[in-house]
């Protein structure tokens, strides 16, 4: 069966949250949708995967909160279900930035959003910087041809990168325009806000991120190369937004490529070449437990 998947977010200010999430868990359980939903006084992030009535069915409550009325979502299809079970988060920050004077849900504090069809043109000019929002491991698997990786482990690691390397590379190109994305629109919707607040001029983000531009714009003449990781099972889409050829280490949670797969260091559950090293041989005994205790529990059913 096939399974619609729903990327989404919106930022918003938000109140009564313990109320809300008691009322999507009850509603997904009903609907039998699963995935995860952050909600935090500054809004929504979530994906969600189920039958096509009840993924709308939660995007439609969604919607009834104040705020999050034009919350619009990215939708894929998988043959297999992307989420065990539904969770539904209280967080501070629905991306974590570590900034909480940044508030995106003003429109007057984040960047010019660009449609998917106007971003190549944007991005192809000689006078425009543009930079990928996401993380390092993701950035290795695909992104924009000529895009700069600030090289982060986690977003909350974008402000010190901005200051340490951001700054003194604008001073040195003077670029028109600063063109950032990620995989849905959220971090680099935050990043702008933060860049504008810290005195950065000419700041955009993609609007709807990777997903949309991969759902909008055809692969013929793309700037987009390899595929864009996504956190669920499905690893990472591919330009029709199909699960691609990725997988996840599961000692690590980084992914593979089928190369990485063929090399000494890789064992299913237990190693790979990104944390062969980190790992002790206790580490590892471990791990192949717990890959012998889930293959055993496949086999039975």
């Amino acid at each position: 069966m096939s399974l619609l998947v729903a990327a989404f977010y919106r930022f918003a200010a938000l109140e009564n949250l313990p109320a809300l999430r008691g009322e999507l868990l009850q509603l997904a359980e009903a609907q039998g949708v699963s995935g995860t939903i952050l909600l935090a006084a500054e809004g929504v992030n979530g994906t969600i995967a189920g039958a096509d009535a009840g993924v709308q069915a939660l995007l439609d409550r969604l919607r009834q909160v104040a705020g999050l009325e034009r919350l619009e979502a990215k939708f894929s299809r998988s043959g297999i279900q992307a989420f065990h079970r539904l969770k539904v988060r209280l967080k501070r920050e629905i991306v974590t930035m570590g900034e909480p004077q940044v508030s995106p849900y003003l429109a007057s504090e984040v960047g010019t959003h660009v449609p998917p069809g106007q971003w190549d043109a944007l991005i192809a000019r000689p006078d425009t910087l543009v930079i990928d929002t996401r993380n390092a491991y993701e950035v290795a698997i695909g992104s924009f041809e000529g895009a700069i990786d600030p090289g982060t482990a986690t977003f909350s690691e974008f402000p010190q990168w901005v200051e340490q390397s951001l700054r003194p590379l604008v001073a040195e190109r003077q670029p028109k325009a600063i063109a950032m994305f990620c995989t849905g629109g959220i971090r680099c919707e935050k990043a702008t806000a933060y860049l504008q607040q810290q005195g950065f001029e000419g700041v955009h983000h993609l609007e709807g991120g990777i997903l949309r531009y991969l759902e909008e714009v055809p692969a013929l003449g793309s700037s987009w190369w390899g595929e864009c990781f996504v956190f669920d099972q499905r690893v990472a889409v591919n330009h029709q937004l199909e699960p691609g050829e990725h997988s996840l280490c599961f000692a690590c949670g980084l992914p593979l490529a089928p190369a990485d797969r063929q090399l000494p260091s890789y064992r299913v559950g237990v190693s790979c070449r990104h944390c062969i090293e980190r790992f002790s041989d206790s580490d590892r005994a471990r791990f192949a437990e717990r890959q012998r205790q889930i293959e055993h529990a496949r086999a039975s059913g």
